[in-house]
């Protein structure tokens, strides 16, 4: 290991089983800060790891009902409270005309969110990570696995966490550095 700062450490697996047990017994051992990387989906592996779900879904509905309420609320004031017209009889609050515009909204503010939201919680724009200095770490896109322990998990040591990423059979273990 070399003296730079690390940002944690990598396994290399040749098939997605070795993955997928490395995996679970990384989070069984009590790692949290862990990212696992794949050319193919592999079923259960974010369940593996840990992940089971994310804010998004809460964004996304709150940047609707936003949405609704200003759409809503910009039209009832303009013709309700600041200039009140009275057309063909209808009455000044005569709400399902707003409906196209509400619901437009609506739409816009939450595919916003969404998009936004998610860009934020995967932390992008990140054009460069940490895990592109591992030797060999583009065959993750073609036919190797990866898992990663963060330095920043509280259960990481340098030395303790090698040996336990040693033990589950991988094909090597490197340090990533900064």
């Amino acid at each position: 290991m070399s003296t730079a700062p690390i940002y944690g450490l990598m396994a290399e697996f040749d098939t997605p089983e070795q993955l997928l047990q490395a995996a679970q017994r990384v989070h069984d051992a009590g790692y949290r800060k862990i990212e696992a990387y794949s050319p193919i989906p592999i079923e259960g592996l974010s369940e593996a790891i840990g992940f089971h779900g994310t804010l998004l879904p809460a964004l996304v509905l709150g940047g609707g009902l936003t949405g609704c309420i200003l759409g809503f609320g910009m039209q009832w004031y303009a013709n309700v409270l600041s200039y009140p017209i009275n057309v063909g009889g209808k009455p000044y609050n005569s709400w399902p005309h707003w409906i196209p515009i509400t619901f437009e909204l609506t739409v816009l503010l939450a595919s916003l969110t969404a998009v936004f939201g998610m860009l934020a919680l995967n932390g992008f724009p990140r054009p460069y990570h940490p895990a592109f200095n591992v030797p060999g770490f583009t065959r993750a896109s073609q036919d190797k696995f990866f898992i990663s322990i963060e330095a920043l998990d509280q259960k990481f040591d340098a030395v303790k966490t090698k040996d336990f990423l040693q033990s589950l059979n991988p094909t090597e273990v490197v340090a990533i550095e900064e």
